[in-house]
């Protein structure tokens, strides 16, 4: 098959002719690139390389449409995973990606399996690797540009439109659905979404009448909804007599009878169309006037296929409200396996590709040239893609200057505190100042914006939306403590329930700074048991390299009231693994204060040297620590550690403790200390920083640099080899449990592997074990050979205290 422009279309609209060059090179380069992996390139360790051949060739005149006309250089484009190749293969005709990433497609260095902004070297905007992420991306990331634009910056620069480009199949992720609503909320404009309506899943075939569903689904958020289902060839045999015959069987046609058919070719429709139209003379005349390779261009020639109808929707369309095309397409339109429904996966043969190749007029050992087998000059082919005018521009990744972070940085002072409240307060005082840095923080919370502490940043800042909305309350003169005037200049983006929005609104609002060129740090508060709702979406973030810091509070069982539905054990450890987000978990405020100083300037360090950061808070009230806060201490906070109370030099004894069980361990170390007086407290506002210190160490010491040392070796080297390490967390023990496997020292891992009990906090801490007697336990089972002796139980907290002055 190849692009249905008639000699009258292509004298009426030059481009016509370039457009179905340029796509069919792009579907011989991106058929080639996968058969190249599978079957060409050495494979070494028989693993199957894959690819999307079918996916890739049902978007081509698409994705051809797109880049070549109807893009410009503002646009923002998220591409459907398994049309990468496609991608990849029009960024090389445009100059922007070499042979030699294309010919290791799917292997080391190489183009990735979908796009990534991080991974691949060619233009890519959104990664696209989880389905439907990259979709409901687009939308926030029109908001975004709604947001930076209503906040007066980035003017100087075009309004482009956000452009998903979306499998069919991944309209099943409850994800895209749950975004819509946001976006009817927030009043969304200038986005495209473009569904590639094939009608073949990995597993089956679609449906019927699905499009029908997604049509009512968009209008009722307010979308534009235009249904690309016919090319031009269907049009013109419509006018033909017969041709509403024809029109009515193609409304009517299954799904799977239709891809059936299309695999079959021209004589298998035509005996089936002989045989339906039997009883319509002109319709059977209109079948006849076409030989078989010409009825199967006919009935393939659906909207998806067709550039002339393409470039119409397109020029059509209003930017300034959100549009879905639903485009009828062929899954592996132009190739051998068009139509069959294992064709997802599938793979062409040698054979097949031989004869395709002969089809597209390229000659053996010329595969890789961009424009081989083409009817029109490679000069010309050249000229046209370089006044194109998404290519006619350069770089479209923008860097915005750092915003400096105060050196007088708040630090509430008060006896007791939470750090759910000191992180609230910390906001609040940054909040009443006009600095660079209080303007461009952007906060948003899925609906528990008061329960997370926002609420007096979100009275100073307000919250945004492009109409203003006075807050019914405080006109009416009714009291309340929070005032939620909606206004252009707003600092907060409220969301609905939904952890995975708020992941991809804080992806999206982590980009600005390179899709817009206009820096802003984002801060999310969410409920710390619920990251695990929205984990794609917060890996995907990652995975982008999007920079934000999440404030997850209550953490752990100390939220001891509310049971096991508000409880998290193993958020710790999907901090610790999750690659781009460095993970604390401060028990006083004061550490607090400097992570969160810290974490404002390495949201904005460029490449490794920076990322996303966790804060895991607790709302547990604990008794303050009263100290300056030395260069040596802060170092240590951000490093992941500090003695809270230094060991002596015949420790047989130290305490390891993380965030809220604090007290407890200081009671423990306080209750232990007169019978074991070198005995140390190590305070842990870091597992994550502190382990990645460590395994950076241990590599580059394993490359040669013999003077590598962490932290954490730096830490515990006094202690002598005897001494055993006794770990407290408020999460799964494996957190801090790694801990004796640094310098090879005996280690007991306390913390909670079951959740689910109610109490209070000393009910809980009890039953898990996290108490001072838990901890003594674990302690003397250690050394079973030198009993712990404990006179005065009783000891208060301040006078057992390794803090107290």
């Amino acid at each position: 098959m190849s692009p249905a422009i008639s000699t009258h279309s292509a004298a009426a609209d030059p481009r016509l002719s370039y457009l179905g060059e340029l796509e069919r090179r792009a579907l011989w380069l991106s058929t080639w690139t996968i058969h190249n992996a599978n079957h060409i390139r050495p494979n070494h360790d028989g693993m199957k390389v894959g690819g999307h051949q079918a996916s890739s060739a049902s978007m081509a005149t698409i994705l051809t449409a797109l880049y070549f006309a109807a893009l410009r250089p503002e646009d923002r484009v998220a591409v459907k995973p398994h049309a990468g190749p496609v991608f990849h293969a029009i960024q090389y005709l445009a100059g922007r990606q070499t042979r030699e990433k294309l010919e290791n497609f799917r292997g080391y260095g190489g183009v990735q399996s979908y796009p990534s902004r991080t991974k691949d070297t060619d233009d890519v905007d959104f990664s696209t690797g989880s389905v439907g992420l990259g979709v409901a991306q687009t939308l926030f990331g029109s908001l975004v540009r709604d947001y930076v634009r209503a906040h007066g910056w980035g003017l100087n620069q075009p309004e482009g439109r956000m452009v998903a480009l979306v499998g069919d199949a991944e309209m099943d992720e409850g994800n895209i659905f749950e975004a819509l609503m946001e976006g009817w909320k927030h009043g969304l404009r200038k986005t495209w979404w473009i569904i590639d309506y094939n009608r073949q899943s990995l597993d089956a075939v679609i449906r019927e009448g699905l499009y029908s569903r997604f049509e009512e689904i968009f209008r009722s958020f307010g979308w534009d909804v235009v249904i690309l289902k016919y090319g031009s060839l269907m049009d013109a045999a419509f006018a033909e007599p017969g041709g509403g015959r024809l029109r009515d069987w193609i409304d009517t046609a299954p799904n799977q009878l239709y891809a059936a058919l299309t695999f079959q070719g021209g004589a298998a429709w035509r005996r089936r169309l002989n045989q339906d139209l039997a009883d319509d003379a002109d319709a059977l005349a209109l079948v006849a006037r076409r030989d078989d390779d010409a009825l199967a261009a006919l009935m393939g020639n659906l909207g998806g296929h067709d550039m002339v109808n393409l470039l119409k929707a397109f020029e059509a369309a209003d930017n300034d409200r959100p549009t879905v095309f639903i485009a009828y397409t062929v899954k592996g339109y132009g190739l051998p396996l068009a139509g069959h429904k294992d064709n997802h996966s599938g793979l062409l043969t040698p054979a097949q590709t031989e004869l395709f190749r002969d089809k597209v007029g390229v000659r053996e050992g010329h595969e890789w040239e961009p424009f081989e087998g083409a009817a029109l000059p490679e000069a010309d082919l050249r000229r046209f893609i370089a006044d194109t005018p998404f290519f006619k521009s350069g770089p479209r990744r923008y860097s915005a200057p750092k915003l400096a972070v105060p050196e007088d940085f708040p630090c509430p002072r008060q006896p007791s505190l939470s750090t759910q409240a000191g992180f609230g307060l910390i906001l609040n005082e940054i909040g009443k100042g006009q600095t660079p840095l209080a303007e461009r923080i952007v906060t948003t919370s899925p609906d528990v914006t008061v329960s997370t502490n926002l609420g007096g940043w979100v009275n100073r800042r307000g919250l945004f939306a492009r109409e203003e909305l006075r807050d019914l309350f405080k006109s009416e003169r009714i009291p309340s403590t929070f005032n939620w005037d909606f206004s252009a200049k707003g600092q907060h983006m409220e969301l609905g329930i939904a952890e995975m929005n708020l992941f991809l609104l804080l992806s999206a609002l982590g980009l600005s700074d390179r899709l817009f060129g206009e820096r802003l740090i984002p801060v999310g508060t969410l409920y710390d048991p619920f990251i695990c709702r929205g984990l794609d979406a917060l890996n995907y973030a990652c995975y982008q390299d999007a920079r934000f810091i999440i404030a997850a509070t209550p953490s752990g069982v100390t939220l001891a009231p509310e049971g096991g539905a508000h409880q998290s054990i193993g958020t710790p450890l999907i901090g610790m693994a999750q690659d781009g987000l460095a993970t604390y978990e401060p028990a006083f405020v004061d550490e607090l204060s400097v992570i969160m100083a810290h974490a404002f300037d390495y949201v904005q360090r460029d490449g490794k040297e920076g990322g996303s950061v966790y804060l895991r808070l607790s709302t547990r009230t604990i008794a303050q620590p009263q100290r300056a806060m030395t260069p040596d201490l802060s170092r240590g906070i951000v490093q992941g550690a500090y003695w809270l109370r230094e060991p002596g030099p015949n420790a047989d004894l130290v305490v390891a403790v993380t965030g809220a069980p604090t007290p407890e361990a200081i009671e423990a170390v306080g209750l232990m200390a007169e019978d074991r007086r070198d005995i140390g407290l190590l305070a842990v506002p870091s597992a994550d920083v502190l382990h990645a210190g460590w395994t950076a160490a241990q590599r580059a010491r394993e490359a040669g640099d013999r003077t590598a040392r962490a932290p954490i070796e730096n830490l515990l080297e006094r202690l002598p080899p005897h001494c055993g390490i006794v770990t407290v967390v408020d999460g799964h023990p494996a957190t801090l449990g790694w801990l004796g496997s640094v310098l090879g020292h005996r280690t007991r891992a306390l913390g909670v592997e079951r959740f689910g009990q109610t109490g209070t906090v000393a009910d809980l801490y009890r039953h898990y074990g996290l108490d001072a007697r838990g901890i003594v336990a674990a302690a003397g089972a250690l050394a079973p050979e030198r009993p712990i002796r404990m006179r005065g139980y009783g000891h208060r907290l301040a006078e057992a205290s390794p803090l107290r002055a």
